[in-house]
């Protein structure tokens, strides 16, 4: 048998090496593009930890890479959020910091520790429904405020009546008189039934007979009550 007889394939045989050929070529291409994926994916993940911790290394990055144009679109997002929280985050009063409960606003209210947003609303618009807070105690009336917190809170706030809005209740329409948390749906009808009999009302004198007010009732309502 000679050299040359070695190296002789049939026709069969040409095309399944051809085949065997291009399956090995297209497994190499496809393993290289796999491996610069990989690479490309690694070095992305390793430039956006950078960028969280150092988000001012952003401008450093040349904007030419593909990777850099990619991570020049979402650095300041995250960027941004940063700052987002930064001014979200409100600055506590230290211990011993008195508020005056009927002049707060929310903003001032939400500086007291224990505290958030949704309380603040709440105690302002519970402030609003009452005219004003005659006692501290009447904090633990708002929604959500459970007798722990209101321990927590008490020693934060001082009360000045001065401010307090009594309701004029000879001239309100019962729907006025209702929207207040101490007056029942009997007691403004009452009111407005009394006031057709016999005219304004002159004092507590004209209520205090009634069964719809007992005592307990006339002396929480007494801050809030104005016969003018």
């Amino acid at each position: 048998m000679k050299w040359h007889d070695l190296l002789y394939f049939s026709k069969g045989e040409r095309r399944a090496l051809l085949l065997l050929l291009c399956l090995i070529t297209t497994a190499f291409i496809l393993l290289i593009l796999s491996d610069r994926k990989e690479e490309y994916q690694q070095q992305f993940i390793i430039c956006e930890k950078c960028r969280q911790i150092h988000p001012a290394s952003e401008n450093s990055l040349p904007a030419t890479e593909a990777t850099g144009n990619i991570l020049l679109k979402t650095a300041p997002v995250q960027h941004n959020n940063h700052r987002k929280k930064q001014s979200q985050y409100v600055t506590k009063y230290p211990p011993g910091t008195i508020i005056e409960l009927n002049s707060a606003d929310t903003s001032q209210l939400k500086r007291i520790p224990g505290i958030g947003s949704a309380f603040a609303n709440r105690i302002v618009k519970y402030r609003e429904l009452l005219g004003g807070f005659y006692h501290i105690t009447q904090l633990g009336e708002v929604y959500g405020i459970t007798p722990e917190r209101y321990e927590e809170l008490k020693n934060w706030f001082s009360i000045d009546t001065v401010s307090i809005r009594p309701l004029p209740v000879n001239h309100l329409p019962a729907d006025s008189l209702l929207r207040h948390p101490y007056l029942s749906p009997q007691q403004a009808r009452t009111i407005i039934t009394l006031r057709k009999q016999k005219g304004n009302i002159s004092g507590w004198s004209n209520l205090r007979l009634l069964e719809e007010f007992p005592q307990t009732d006339i002396e929480r309502l007494s801050p809030y009550i104005s016969f003018e």
